[in-house]
């Protein structure tokens, strides 16, 4: 399966993963500059990781994230969130476009939640059993 997982993560990092990647970069690198949004660059750099290398990892809710995740979801929706998941929507058409691309399509779309709300979520690998999560 990790062969699987290494050749499917290639293909992503070739057609679309790079690209993504970039967005949740200058993202993150405007929240570092802005100072008080620090983080919410964490969060995108954290994101940024999960959207370059997505196949063998998946994203869960960190137990103990409350009020103070969604109100951050709110305002990252406001001023990030709603940009990188355009991005998303807009790479997946092309790949839908192409036979072979259709399963990285799929996997743009379901990333479009994590990149509005990433907060309060965390990257762990898939095999990892749910006690450990």
């Amino acid at each position: 399966m990790k062969v699987f997982n290494l050749l499917l993560n290639i293909l992503w990092l070739v057609c679309c993963g790079f690209w993504m990647a970039i967005g949740y970069l200058i993202a993150a690198l405007i929240c570092f500059i802005l100072i008080i949004t620090i983080p919410f660059g964490i969060a995108s750099l954290r994101i940024a990781g999960f959207v370059l290398w997505p196949f063998g990892r998946t994203t869960v809710e960190r137990p103990g994230a409350g009020a103070g995740s969604f109100v951050g979801n709110v305002i990252w929706v406001i001023f990030a969130g709603w940009w990188l998941a355009l991005g998303h929507l807009v790479t997946s058409i092309p790949l839908f476009v192409s036979i072979i691309g259709i399963p990285f399509g799929w996997a743009n779309l379901k990333l479009i939640p994590i990149s509005l709300m990433p907060l309060g979520r965390e990257v762990v690998d898939t095999d990892q059993g749910f006690a450990g999560r």
